[in-house]
């Protein structure tokens, strides 16, 4: 057995992005947001990721903008620590420590001693020029406030803080250290506070929003009550200027409340999930949105969407397994409901979605709607057969297969055919054989039946139903293929059925260990002669399929076995002792090729081997196993990830900094940009014309390095670089007076040689039989001008035409 070494589990993308409300930087050209232990900085043009800001090891539970300084941002995490950042560039700046266990930030610090216990303290950070200091001046605001961060919310430039808890709303005026206290009789769930007058909204339960002023008096306060939601507010915002009031809920509709203007409003509908978070920009030209589908939206004030920001959707729970398209690699599982979505591990960026349900999702709590809760491709990624279902939670169940085909021309899948009546029961397994001559689909249902699936003879390769099988009336629990498909098994409680997919004989049963099968898979490459399975009484059980007898049994639990596909090794997850434990192995020996312990401290239910693009080289011992494929794993709490090596880290972090560049041409950093063109063009003008003299391309000048490569916050204003900029690109007038000088004295010598010359010639004159015909100084000038003259630009202009 070999214990870890060099490998560690790491968070590999799509944490939650709506966990707390996204701020847009104040030229609105970035959005910021809290994912998982990460800041990640997005571009509002163009959605793509920029970077991340890394150092917290916990989670990041709030972000806000320091109001000194734009270009920095403060974040805090439940690691205790708020750090400073300047986010343009991802340098930490500042590290404030505490002794606390979780808080959040919302322009202020709410710390928590105690999961249900929350506070709000004033934190004053000490004034050092250390990078890590440790922050012990704080001052309780209140006590027992609301975990919820949208019931909190600074009013009036920082004046006063308005805070609500169930009934009741509380407003905190700091200057006379006093508390005002409000009543209600429906519950608060998220506050705004105007930025000019003394107003404060507040959202409820009931759908209703109420706008409270003179708030400061007990009797003579007042309030106004919007009314538009039919569920509970989720969140409020007012815009910078205070003229408008945005606010959101289950109903995924930006509702846009003019202030001051009774119940006028606009609306933006249909926006995916539930609303959860509203921010705008200092400018008021951009509004974000968070949703319950882990997704941004970025909108103008004009209540256009110009944007969006996807995440990795993953809901309250993953109903289909981790599953890899064969075609472009991309995780797929559950979407937004209906729906399956297609994930780029290696971008960590969402693809596209594929309609499943195909009907228009209601965002409404106890409604009973399709589910997709079953997916698989087949080997080559040409067809995928899905399941929705409706009726989970009562007795009326209907459900659907579909058979999906890949089209080449949409490059996405579409569907093929539909069976309303596969089985009479609920589906329970699906998958397809590993043969890429033929492809069939094997489904199990409680119904006591398999049924398998084959593409009829006409044209269109509808799909119908080949072979039913059963065995004494069991209920079937798995199927898996084997690798080249001659065998098929099936598990039916206690016993495995093992079937003959050409004649669909059973050719023997296997029924040694108690308890029903769960998982079961057999073995790759080598180690195909073996069967595995995992039973409800906590045991790993190998069978021999060439002597029909199990060849070892380990006691252990077995949340999930996962086979890789390109090589011997299955990865098994065991729960125990409240910890994941990780072992790898092959089913010809027991004995472990690597263990892991304490992975973390879920369940783990889905997991799946990733194909590398390219296979990993020097890898240790320990590491041997993730040469080809890379395993990846879904906690309970909807945390993916993976396994990483430090052999995989030191290549990533080299091609990052590592920039190639050419040597043989003039390396500008203009160069970096257009160099590949320029490469080219100068190739053709050289075959072209190989004669030609050309002047030497300009290196780079240090005043153009200095300005592409600094960052732009630090640079002094454009009117003192412009000149110095200009300059470095004007060719110098030394070399043109030189050559006026020279071409002077050389004139001044020919007419002394040319009255030199006629002498001569005179005296000469009877004696020459050929007289040679010659060209004046003036002409022979301008001869050489005309030689200086670079006319390569023309051989470019001829060489473009067609």
């Amino acid at each position: 057995m070999v214990e870890r070494s060099d490998i560690r589990v790491v968070r590999c993308g799509g944490s939650k992005v709506n966990l707390r409300p996204p701020i847009i930087s104040t030229d609105s050209r970035f959005v910021l947001c809290a994912s998982g232990d990460l800041v990640k900085v997005y571009s509002t043009r163009t959605e793509e990721w920029l970077h991340s800001l890394q150092g917290h090891t916990n989670q990041v539970t709030g972000i806000a903008l320091n109001p000194a300084n734009h270009l920095q941002v403060y974040s805090c995490s439940a690691d205790g620590t708020v750090k400073l950042w300047d986010f343009i560039d991802g340098i930490l700046i500042k590290v404030q420590v505490h002794e606390t266990v979780e808080m959040f930030l919302s322009f202020g610090l709410c710390v928590s001693a105690c999961p249900e216990c929350f506070q709000l303290v004033a934190v004053h950070p000490p004034k050092s020029a250390e990078q890590e200091v440790e922050a012990k001046e704080m001052s309780v605001v209140s006590s027992h406030i609301s975990s919820n961060p949208s019931c909190t919310a600074f009013g009036r430039g920082g004046e006063y803080i308005a805070f609500a808890r169930r009934l009741q709303l509380n407003v905190y005026f700091f200057r006379k250290q006093k508390t005002y206290k409000k009543g209600a009789k429906n519950a608060f769930t998220c506050i705004a506070c105007h930025p000019t007058d003394d107003c404060i909204a507040t959202g409820h339960e009931d759908g209703k929003i109420r706008l409270w002023r003179n708030f400061i008096h007990k009797k003579e306060y007042t309030y106004s009550t919007q009314h538009w939601h039919h569920n509970a507010v989720n969140t409020l915002c007012f815009t910078p200027e205070g003229t408008h009031l945005l606010s959101g809920g289950i109903e995924s509709v930006l509702v846009q409340w003019q202030y001051g203007a009774g119940n006028r409003k606009e609306f933006l509908p249909r926006l995916g999930g539930s609303i959860l978070h509203i921010s705008a920009s200092s400018d008021g030209q951009l509004f974000c949105t968070s949703h319950s589908d882990n997704k941004i939206t970025v909108i103008e004030s004009s209540f256009k969407v110009c944007g969006v920001i996807q995440g990795l959707v993953k809901g309250d729970a993953v109903l289909t397994d981790l599953m890899i398209d064969p075609r472009s690699i991309a995780l797929v599982l559950n979407g937004k409901p209906g729906h399956l979505q297609f994930y780029s591990l290696l971008r960590d960026k969402h693809l596209y979605n594929l309609d499943i349900v195909q009907q228009e999702y209601i965002y409404e709590a106890g409604l009973d709607q399709f589910e997709v809760v079953k997916a698989a491709f087949d080997i080559k990624g040409s067809w995928l057969a899905t399941v929705e279902e409706r009726g989970q939670k009562s007795s009326d169940l209907e459900f659907f297969l579909k058979l999906w085909a890949f089209d080449e021309r949409t490059q996405s899948f579409v569907l093929n055919t539909t069976i309303t009546a596969a089985h009479t029961d609920r589906i329970i397994s699906m998958c397809f054989s590993s043969s890429e001559e033929t492809t069939m689909l094997v489904t199990t249902a409680e119904d006591g039946q398999f049924k398998a699936w084959c593409q009829g003879a006409d044209d269109q390769n509808f799909w119908s139903c080949d072979f039913v099988g059963s065995y004494h009336n069991l209920k079937p629990t798995n199927c898996s293929f084997s690798a080249d498909s001659s065998l098929l098994a099936v598990s039916f409680q206690e016993v495995i059925t093992i079937w003959s997919p050409e004649t669909w004989e059973m050719l023997t049963t296997l029924c040694q260990p108690p308890g029903v099968i769960r998982d079961l898979c057999f073995g790759r490459l080598s180690c195909s002669k073996y069967l595995l399975g995992t039973t409800t009484r906590n045991l790993l059980c190998c069978w021999n399929l060439l002597t029909c007898a199990l060849e070892w049994s380990s006691s252990v639990e077995v949340s999930k076995l996962q086979p890789d596909p390109l090589s011997e090794n299955v990865a098994a997850f065991s729960y125990q002792s409240k910890h994941t434990d990780l072992f790898v192995f092959k089913p010809s020996e027991p004995r472990p090729l690597f263990t892991n312990k304490n992975v973390c401290s879920e369940k783990v239910h889905r997991a799946v081997f990733v194909p590398r693009e390219e296979p990993l080289n020097n890898c240790d011992e320990s590491s041997q196993w993730l040469n080809r494929s890379q395993l990846y794993f879904l906690t309970q709490n909807m945390d993916l990830l993976t396994f990483s090596t430090a052999t995989e880290e030191d290549r990533m972090l080299s091609s990052s900094k590592q920039l190639v560049i050419d040597d043989s041409v003039a390396v500008t950093p203009f160069y970096l940009l257009l160099g590949k063109h320029r490469q080219q063009q100068q190739k053709l003008n050289t075959q072209s014309h190989p004669a030609a003299d050309k002047p030497q391309q300009p290196q780079g000048s240090v005043t153009i390095k200095e300005l592409l490569h600094t960052p732009a916050h630090v640079l002094p204003a454009a009117s003192v670089l412009c000149s110095m900029f200009v300059n470095s690109l004007l060719i110098s007038n030394t070399g043109v007076q030189e050559e006026m000088d020279s071409e002077k004295e050389e004139e001044d010598s020919e007419e002394e040689m040319e009255a030199c010359d006629s002498q001569q010639e005179l005296r000469v004159q009877g004696s020459v039989d050929e007289v040679t015909l010659k060209l004046s100084k003036a002409q022979e000038r301008e001869l050489k001008r005309v030689r200086k003259t670079d006319f390569s630009w023309m051989a470019g202009l001829i060489d473009s035409k067609p």
